[in-house]
């Protein structure tokens, strides 16, 4: 690991929403499949988008958060399989 990677605010926001996105599949993997089927991950994950994000707000800044497009390009690449939903 390289140690100047470790201190970068965007490779640590970039990891934490990746993170955070991608337990909501392997919490629910079957509401996953099911939702990605049906074409409503927005509405089928709502509340979960919401308690991630908050929790992503909390452990990086809201400021940052907001400034940045972490949090949707991790929706989109993970829980979205790659498709621009969010």
């Amino acid at each position: 690991m390289n140690p100047f990677l470790a201190n970068d605010p965007n490779a640590k926001a970039r990891r934490l929403a990746r993170a955070l996105i991608s337990d909501m599949i392997t919490y629910f993997p079957e509401k996953h499949r099911q939702a990605m089927q049906n074409g409503t991950l927005k509405e089928t994950f709502e509340e979960e988008i919401r308690k991630s994000y908050q929790e992503y707000v909390d452990q990086i800044g809201r400021e940052f958060a907001e400034s940045t497009t972490h949090f949707h390009e991790a929706l989109n690449d993970i829980l979205a399989g790659g498709n621009p939903v969010f």
